[in-house]
């Protein structure tokens, strides 16, 4: 077992650091927003700090899921972050999902202070991080990775190394990009079957065995057809992940005109006021136009 601290408790890492301390591991939490962190240690047990650098402190492991690049920068650095209370030997994980270019700046910052760092985006969604099945795509050193990965598996059903620093959050654009265009694909149809006078229901049961399938329309059809939209990833948080995606896309060389398309539809749905509705709201801007 393992001296652990999870810095950012929303509605992943919450979950998350939970399953470390049913794990059996000793964990300290640290939130900007203070309340979360005595709500879940109240919960959970464990112990809460007030700074990054404190969570850090005496720490083996540092497992960070937080918003954004600019969040996650803030995190690790400057005179109250957590690799200024890291030990050399120690091994930054982080869950966020950012761009492989902040991934490979801060794996050379630690780097320099003998920290290792693992990007290890995680797909899944909050009933994932609730069940303990998330999965995790990593990249790093091979070192490093090996050593957290038996922490990782407190929450995780699936976890791989992909390859060098950035690997993992390359990977997790891969699994943005799919999602985007089955769900684009999923609302078109159902949207289809409505206006045709069909049972959406009736369809997907008949369907939904075929080459058709997939896990977005086996989990979201019926949640679809009624037009609810609070059962998983919001649209803010997607049109996040598809920026990266699309400035990784004109600094590869990949052609992305789908994926493209579809972070336009997404703030179309954003207008619609649905930035916080899950993202298989596309279907509401199908409705909406007729």
């Amino acid at each position: 077992m393992a001296r652990v601290a999870f810095l950012g408790l929303g509605v992943m890492g919450y979950p998350m650091a939970g399953h470390l301390v049913a794990a059996g591991h000793e964990v300290t939490v640290y939130n900007r927003t203070a309340a979360k962190a005595e709500a879940w240690v109240a919960q959970h047990g464990g112990a809460m700090a007030t700074t990054a650098r404190e969570a850090a402190a005496g720490a083996e492991f540092v497992m960070a899921c937080v918003g954004n690049d600019d969040d996650l920068r803030e995190v690790c650095t400057g005179a109250d972050g957590a690799f200024a209370g890291m030990s050399a030997g120690t091994v930054f994980v982080d869950h966020t999902t950012v761009s492989a270019k902040v991934t490979r700046e801060l794996h050379a910052l630690g780097g320099e202070s003998g920290i290792g760092f693992v990007d290890a985006p995680i797909s899944g969604g909050q009933a994932g991080a609730e069940n303990g099945q998330l999965v995790v795509m990593c990249g790093g050193g091979a070192v490093d990775y090996d050593r957290a990965e038996p922490v990782i598996a407190a929450y995780a059903k699936a976890c791989r190394r992909l390859g060098d620093s950035g690997a993992g959050q390359l990977t997790k654009m891969v699994n943005q990009i799919c999602i985007a265009g089955l769900v684009q694909g999923l609302s078109e149809g159902l949207h289809f079957a409505e206006k045709a006078g069909l049972d959406p229901r009736a369809v997907v049961e008949v369907i939904g065995g075929g080459a058709a399938g997939s896990w977005q329309m086996q989990n979201r059809y019926e949640t679809m057809a009624d037009d609810r939209f609070e059962f998983g990833f919001a649209v803010d948080w997607m049109r996040k992940d598809l920026g990266i995606c699309l400035d990784t896309a004109n600094e590869t060389g990949a052609s992305l005109p789908v994926t493209a398309l579809v972070d336009q539809f997404y703030k179309d749905v954003q207008k619609l006021g649905g930035g916080r509705w899950d993202t298989s709201s596309l279907i509401r801007r199908l409705r909406a136009l007729g």
